[in-house]
């Protein structure tokens, strides 16, 4: 019987060794029972309240693809704490005819999903109750609810039994000079880019040892976030002021503000360091600033679909070719290296109209991208880096078959063996429970052979600038949908456009996405997701291109910077 074994540790109380204490009895029990241990899975401090594990993913990825029949684990709680995901992996495994085992249940059954399940979801409740008392409790003290604020230094001593004493402060002369500082300038009127600028230009550390910026310094108002907004510097401790809750689709952190009423405020005057007629002349003007600023409609029912879409046609793929940093809209028309602009650490101050960067790529979109001929160049690439694949894969593959023959040869001359009697029932057994193991693997193993790629249609060049021109015209249309779903498509045809100065102006280089390209080339219509496409002719043409996208991928790039012409502004 093949078995799968699973270890995890948290991050919280337990560590790296705790992962091969868990294989360590989990193997022992295979070996009791006499199972053939095919894989062993593992994730090092990660969370058991999210699926979202390179692990436990690769687990139930092989399970589906039958290499084994049982996945064996210390406990329930190693697979997952979270109710609905462990009753997500039951029910996976259940359908791919896979049995999970675990050490302190046995054999895992519907039962158990949904009594284990149930505790292990109140076991993170209330740790994360208990967790937020202590915490709270720390605050009353006048301590910190834990991190650290630029401006202050963390206080390391040990109480009578040498435990640490955690949450203790106390004010960084030099970073708390730097913070008033930051204070005045901004209350006499300087704004923060320029605050910011000067910062970088004296070589003066931000928090985390980075790069000054105009978010490092304003932040949010609401959440309490920056330089400007954070109370500690009036002496005021302010804890509890949001929540973080995990999405469960993606195992990310989303922060919620909480009322103003559960929100823990403790007053601790010996950690002031900006005095409160100048905190005042700051949240004065800061006030002004927004009034200012907040002359747009919100009332519209589209207002926040709207801010949420991309502010032009190709945010967010502009790069500076200098620094790396985002070139962004500074002003209704002009696109700017904003790391230029925000920290002043990059000397590239070229600008360029919006309109003509958007003109100027969807030329090179529609005419250069997919030249027939590039193209054409790209397929050849592209099978020859298949065969190669394919070459090594069939090497295996054909030893396998070799294998397979021989050992199934070996199953039949001992029971000829057997029934000449020139051998005991007792060495069939032990020979023959060997060669049927290794058989059984090797059928595995050939069964879940990548079969054949696909050739790419030689017409895909032509079809992809017929598509192109359909899109440049709906993005004309008085349709807001039509606009829309065209802009979408033509971004994921662009992996970055890269800005760089020159003696000319700005050179534009184009750098075109595979995946975005060859799902347009293809006809399918559809927006590509992370890590693959689909094509009208299925997941299997999608899978193949995608398994060499990290090759393939670069060598079209290579081609296509060589073949489209330099772009200047």
């Amino acid at each position: 019987m093949k078995v799968a074994l699973y270890a995890r540790y948290s991050s919280d109380n337990q560590r790296d060794a705790s992962i091969a204490d868990q294989l360590r009895v989990c193997r022992t029990h295979a070996e009791k029972q006499g199972w053939t241990i095919v894989e062993e899975y593992t994730d090092h401090a990660i969370s058991g309240a999210s699926l979202m594990r390179p692990g436990i993913q690769a687990l139930i990825a092989d399970a589906q693809r039958g290499r084994f029949a049982i996945v064996l684990a210390e406990a329930m709680d190693r697979l997952s704490r979270d109710q609905e995901d462990i009753a997500g992996v039951f029910k996976r495994m259940n359908y791919a005819g896979v049995r999970i085992v675990t050490l302190s249940e046995g054999e895992v059954s519907h039962l158990h999903v949904g009594l284990k399940g149930t505790m292990n979801a109140l076991f993170l409740k209330d740790l994360a109750e208990k967790t937020h008392r202590g915490l709270r409790g720390r605050v009353e003290l006048g301590k910190s609810g834990g991190g650290n604020a630029y401006g202050y230094d963390v206080v390391r001593r040990l109480d009578a039994n040498g435990e640490p004493i955690r949450g203790d402060r106390t004010i960084n002369p030099a970073e708390a000079e730097v913070v008033r500082r930051i204070f005045r300038d901004f209350a006499a009127g300087l704004g923060p880019r320029a605050i910011a600028f000067r910062l970088n230009d004296e070589g003066i550390s931000a928090p985390g040892s980075g790069a000054w910026g105009f978010s490092t310094i304003t932040g949010n108002r609401a959440r309490g976030t920056g330089i400007l907004n954070n109370e500690m510097y009036v002496g005021k401790l302010v804890w509890n002021r949001q929540r973080f809750i995990k999405d469960p689709d993606t195992g990310k952190r989303q922060a919620r503000m909480n009322l103003d009423s559960e929100w823990v405020i403790q007053e601790v005057p010996e950690l002031r360091i900006v005095d409160q007629e100048l905190w005042d002349a700051v949240k004065a003007r800061q006030a002004s600033v927004s009034a200012s600023r907040d002359t747009r409609d919100t009332s519209s029912p589209d207002h926040f679909r709207e801010k949420r879409r991309p502010r032009y046609l190709f945010s967010g793929l502009s790069k500076c070719g200098c620094c790396g940093g985002g070139y962004s809209m500074i002003s209704g028309t002009l696109l700017g290296c904003s790391t230029a602009r925000n920290k002043g650490t990059c000397d590239n101050r070229t600008n360029m109209r919006r309109e003509e960067l958007e003109r100027r790529v969807l030329v090179a979109l529609r005419h250069h991208l997919m030249d027939s001929e590039l193209f054409a160049e790209f397929c050849t690439a592209f099978t020859t880096e298949m065969n190669r694949l394919r070459m090594e894969a069939s090497a295996d593959i054909g030893a396998s078959e070799a294998e397979l023959k021989r050992v199934e040869r070996d199953i039949q001359r001992l029971m000829d063996l057997y029934l000449s009697e020139a051998i005991s029932i007792e060495t069939v057994k032990e020979r023959g429970s060997k060669l049927e193991a290794r058989k059984a693997e090797l059928t595995g193993f050939l069964a879940t052979a990548e079969a054949p790629p696909p050739l790419l249609h030689p017409q895909m060049a032509e079809f992809y600038h017929r598509q192109l021109a359909r899109l440049h015209d709906m993005l004309h249309s008085e349709l807001d949908e039509k606009r829309q779903e065209a802009a979408e498509v033509i971004r994921s045809l662009i992996e970055a456009i890269i800005l760089t100065p020159s003696d000319k102006g700005l050179q534009i280089d184009v750098r075109g996405d595979l995946a975005g390209i060859l799902t347009v080339a293809s006809g399918s219509g559809q927006k590509k997701t992370p890590g693959r496409f689909r094509t009208g002719a299925g997941d299997a043409f999608a899978s193949q291109v995608q398994m060499v996208a990290g090759v393939g991928n670069q060598r079209y790039l290579r081609l296509v910077d060589h073949e489209i012409p330099r772009l200047t502004a």
